[in-house]
């Protein structure tokens, strides 16, 4: 043998070596235990009887831990749970999370916050009982990337050490939280998304303050009180020295007002507070009632003798006098001002944190700003429009835009509830009855209580009518289905509706079609396919018709679950073969439902106690495919045996297609049973 065919042979085996051993690696890539997020756990001791219970996760490259507070129908948000809370100790507010990014999901249609990198989760709480040693907490979460999610928990045991010693204080301040250095991850410092959630917050509140300065119980107000100040003080410096103090008055009542909403109820217990449904029904008959009163059913006033006893303060002078008259414009004008007031307030809550003093902070600087300017340039006083029936229309369009904002408090009640009493298709409807009444108002075909008597209208409010108008118009395809981008986030999410495909859709494609029948123990999934969630009805359907299964392991909230069935599961091939050549079983491993007592056990493979139904089916592809990431799918006999090697996250149709039609093939269906 010669050197060169030593060469070639050494070729071979290095060959053959190289690509078993990639083999080998793409299957364990396919089929791996993923750990994208990992957790670490602290006790910070704030005092003899109070804790932090800290929980920190980091995050893998490319991966995002969903936050707490997401909205309904969304993703899986993440859950900390307390055993025996109550018992031995006490948990003190809400869990405290660090700065999350938030931005639009259009798979799920709304914003949705996460972190990368790092998480920091800390639980403050309160030693009732001397002989506490220890607390078990459990975290349930979701994280994803662009190709996979994977539903997890974990469970930490926390040992209160009572000879731990207290923390140093700095100056009168002791530290009981570890303070993000800028030296630390970009989820603890970064609060740029923040900011813009509260830039967002101001920006709409000082447009509701100009909207609230153009009702008829502030506007006649300007004037008057402009010109007290002119004429009241000894000179003009003077006469701007008071108004702007005015205005900074007006400014710090109300800022005062949303530090009230936020003290008492707790910065972090406001978001939470949002997504309550009693709460939610609380606000939503809140708004039902301020919009009857801009749209002149009653007027909401504080009591008369508050007014007069601010009003008579008001007359000391001096700086305390100017305070009690911005007092008395909030007292006079609540009217008109205190549904815009509650509004903002309901809605900067569900923001959380010092969303509310935000919200009356951009609202009184808008309401504040022309007193203060008018006052400097007296001579502007001459440009204002005259009072009259106009700021009544201001007043019934503010009313009609209450209205419609009502009903997503009621819509958020009904989805944490799940009654599904104002589906899509309803939320929709009503929009498009209250705008078209707006309309019609606006054309003057529709007369309220308080409107001026008027043989025609005016250029503006003709432009703001067809606006409303064409709005209305764009409504009424989302009967049908479409997607109404530019309401996204009010109306309930498109599978929450009387027909996931909108009204007037039938199966098969066929306008009045007969619906397509399915097997007993299956239902329509994506795309009308037939669709079993039950795994033994699945398989026995699939003995019974002589056809192979194919396993989906799912999750309700899965992000890229849902990319995979819009984008690949609809081309036109992919879905004749899951409809014509397979029995369809989907596992949904973040099923929250409880498993019987019977049927609960703990995990051999991961220790984990199973006691959910997504539990079961998470710990049924982790013990027979090693693999814990979703989508996952994969293809096998109902003998319950593997055809081919599974696949995940598949975007290409194509090779998804030839994916399938191996294991049709493995399962011996001939050509022309294709």
């Amino acid at each position: 043998m010669n050197k060169s065919q030593t060469n070639i042979r050494g070729f071979r085996r290095y060959a053959i070596l190289f690509s078993v051993l990639l083999f080998t690696g793409i299957r364990s890539v396919c089929g791996q235990i993923m750990e994208p997020v990992k957790w670490d756990t602290d006790i910070e001791k704030l005092s003899d009887t109070e804790y932090n219970l800290v929980f920190t996760a980091k995050i893998d490259d490319h991966w995002h831990l969903y936050s707490q507070h997401l909205p309904e129908s969304g993703a899986l948000p993440t859950v900390f749970t307390f055993e025996n809370a109550g018992t031995g100790y006490a948990v003190s507010g809400a869990t405290v999370e660090s700065k999350p990014i938030t931005e639009y999901d259009r798979v799920f249609e709304t914003d949705l916050s996460y972190f990368e990198n790092n998480a920091r989760f800390s639980q403050k709480i309160e030693v009732l009982e001397d002989d506490l040693s220890s607390i078990h907490a459990t975290v349930e979460f979701q994280a994803c990337n662009d190709e996979s999610c994977i539903f997890d928990s974990k469970e930490f045991r926390f040992v209160i050490d009572k000879n731990t010693a207290l923390p140093e204080k700095d100056g009168d301040v002791a530290a009981t939280e570890k303070t993000p250095s800028a030296g630390d991850d970009k989820n603890f410092v970064d609060t740029g998304s923040a900011n813009k959630g509260m830039l967002t917050i101001f920006f709409i509140a000082f447009l509701s303050g100009f909207a609230a300065l153009l009702t008829p119980c502030v506007f006649p107000m300007i004037p008057m009180t402009v010109s007290f100040f002119t004429k009241q003080s000894k000179n003009r410096a003077s006469g701007i020295r008071n108004a702007v103090f005015y205005g900074i008055s007006i400014i710090v009542i109300y800022v005062i007002l949303g530090s009230l909403v936020t003290g008492i109820f707790g910065a972090d217990s406001l978001n939470a507070l949002s997504t309550n449904a009693w709460f939610n029904l609380v606000f939503f008959l809140l708004l039902i009632i301020f919009a009857a009163s801009f749209l002149g059913a009653f007027e909401i006033v504080l009591p008369y003798s508050w007014a007069n006893k601010v009003d008579r303060q008001s007359d000391r002078g001096g700086m305390i006098g100017i305070l009690f008259m911005a007092l008395a414009l909030a007292i006079v004008s609540f009217s008109c001002t205190g549904p815009i007031v509650g509004t903002l307030l309901v809605e900067a809550a569900g923001r959380g944190g010092v969303a509310p003093v935000i919200g009356m902070l951009g609202f009184s600087s808008a309401l504040a700003l022309p007193f203060m300017l008018f006052a400097m340039f007296p001579g502007w006083m001459n440009s204002l429009p005259r009072s009259g029936g106009w700021l009544n229309t201001v007043k019934v369009f503010l009313g009609f835009l209450e209205l419609a904002l009502a009903f997503k408090f009621l819509s958020n009640a009904d989805l944490v509830l799940q009654l599904h009493v104002l589906e899509r298709e309803l939320f929709i409807a009503i929009w498009i009855a209250v705008f078209t009444g707006l309309t019609l108002y606006l054309f003057g075909w529709i007369k309220l209580p308080h409107d001026s008597p008027g043989t025609h209208i005016s250029v503006p409010r003709l432009g703001l009518a067809l606006t409303v108008l064409m709005f209305t118009i764009y409504l009424v395809p989302g009967l049908w289905g479409a997607p109404l981008k530019l309401i996204s986030g009010f109306p309930p999410p498109m599978q929450y509706s009387e027909s996931p495909h909108g009204v007037g859709y039938a199966r098969g494609g066929v306008a009045g079609g007969t619906p397509a029948v399915f097997p007993e123990g299956a239902h329509a999934g994506p795309h009308d396919i037939a669709l079993f969630t039950d795994y033994d009805k699945g398989v026995a359907y699939a003995r019974k018709v002589n056809k192979p299964v194919l396993l989906d392991f799912t999750g309700h909230a899965c992000v890229n679950c849902r990319k995979m069935e819009e984008r690949v599961w609809s081309d036109p091939a992919v879905l004749q073969r899951l409809k014509n050549n397979f029995v369809l079983i989907s596992l949904y491993v973040d099923d929250k439902r409880k498993l019987p007592e019977n049927e609960r056990y703990v995990s051999p493979d991961t220790g984990k106690k199973i006691i959910t139904i997504g539990q079961k089916w998470s710990d049924f592809q982790i013990s027979r495919y090693r693999a814990n990431a979703q989508p996952f799918y994969a293809i096998t006999s109902p003998e319950a045996n593997d055809l081919v090697s599974p696949v995940g996250y598949e975007p290409d149709a194509a090779r998804y297609l030839q994916w399938l039609n191996k294991g049709i093939k493995q399962f011996g269906l001939q050509e022309n049973d294709l």
